[in-house]
């Protein structure tokens, strides 16, 4: 059990985190490239543009400001909760894509693949709105080359990775809900742990980004992100003692570090701006009573960390080591 010092008040209970893992499988109809670095960034758009053509009113112009309490769009891409967490200014989305495996493929004519969706709400309600909305890439196409392909079909999986149930077979839909559940005061002893930063990550720091991911600044935007989601989207903010954790975060040793810088930029189809995806990709080792924060890595395994993580940035990978 956690030490109770990290606790905010001494009945606090819940510490525990729930999103749904859902896993999408395609057939190309025509060749599909996707970039480096940008796959999930892609899907994003795609699914932003059928969610508008399934789900949205035809004379609707912007939906973003859209006054329809359950309007789907809204709820996905532009929520708008009655209050913010300290310090944000716009809600993260209730979602990220893993497609990280899909950076720099081309996927020939004919040939399956498949990406992640990991979804923060409580409910699966936005499943239906998913597989509408990916069954219309067979007509409108996804990529820079606009190549269409065809949903085959949708499974939940569990927090191995390992599918539980069917969502969709191709046809018809079904409603079915697994949540991966992460108790984050439960975790065997942990004296060191490595850390893959596996898609350009940044850490904000004080008014700018941090060089390097001392593991204080690591697990203040882990532990802001975790509590942000359950806040908006689950049971209510984390009851931690924020200022203890960062205590005894300060504490544990970065040993070893292999990161490198990335420069990568996108441009919007809808507005022409362009917008940096960089960030740094590496490794790093951390030493000490890491005990207590190893369940939050886990978590933060599944929802990325840092800035722009609904474009796919800030992905991690976390092992224990001996």
């Amino acid at each position: 059990m956690i030490d109770r010092r990290f606790l905010s008040s001494e009945d606090a209970r819940d510490l525990t985190f729930c999103f749904h893992r859902l896993r999408f499988h395609f057939t190309a109809l025509d060749p599909i490239w996707f970039p480096e670095a940008q796959p999930a960034n892609i899907l994003r758009g795609a699914l932003g543009l059928m969610l508008r053509k399934v789900a949205c009113a035809p004379d609707c112009q912007d939906p973003a400001s859209c006054r329809v309490q359950e309007c789907p769009y809204r709820r996905l891409f532009a929520p708008r909760p009655p209050a913010l967490p300290s310090g944000l200014t716009d809600a993260p989305r209730p979602f990220v894509f893993r497609a990280a495996h899909l950076s720099g493929r081309e996927i020939g004519r004919g040939a399956c693949f498949h990406f992640d969706i990991h979804v923060f709400e409580r409910s699966l309600a936005s499943l239906p709105h998913f597989v509408a909305a990916f069954r219309e890439l067979a007509t409108e196409g996804v990529g820079p080359r606009r190549g269409k392909v065809q949903l085959t079909r949708a499974e939940v999986l569990n927090d191995q990775g390992e599918p539980v149930g069917a969502v969709f077979d191709g046809i018809r839909w079904e409603q079915f809900a697994h949540p991966v559940e992460i108790d984050l005061a439960q975790a065997a002893p942990a004296a060191a742990v490595q850390v893959r930063y596996l898609t350009p990550t940044e850490l904000k720091v004080g008014n700018g980004l941090a060089e390097k991911p001392d593991f204080g600044v690591l697990m203040a935007r882990v532990r802001d992100r975790l509590s942000t989601l359950r806040s908006l989207y689950g049971s209510g903010p984390l009851p931690l003692n924020f200022r203890y954790f960062a205590q005894q975060a300060a504490l544990i040793r970065m040993t070893h570090c292999e990161i490198q810088p990335v420069k990568l930029l996108r441009r919007s189809r809808r507005t022409g701006q362009t917008h940096p995806l960089g960030g740094f990709v590496g490794w790093a080792r951390y030493e000490g009573n890491l005990t207590p924060f190893f369940p939050f890595l886990k978590a933060a395994s599944f929802t990325g960390i840092g800035r722009q993580t609904v474009w796919g940035k800030g992905e991690i990978a976390v092992a224990q080591l001996d």
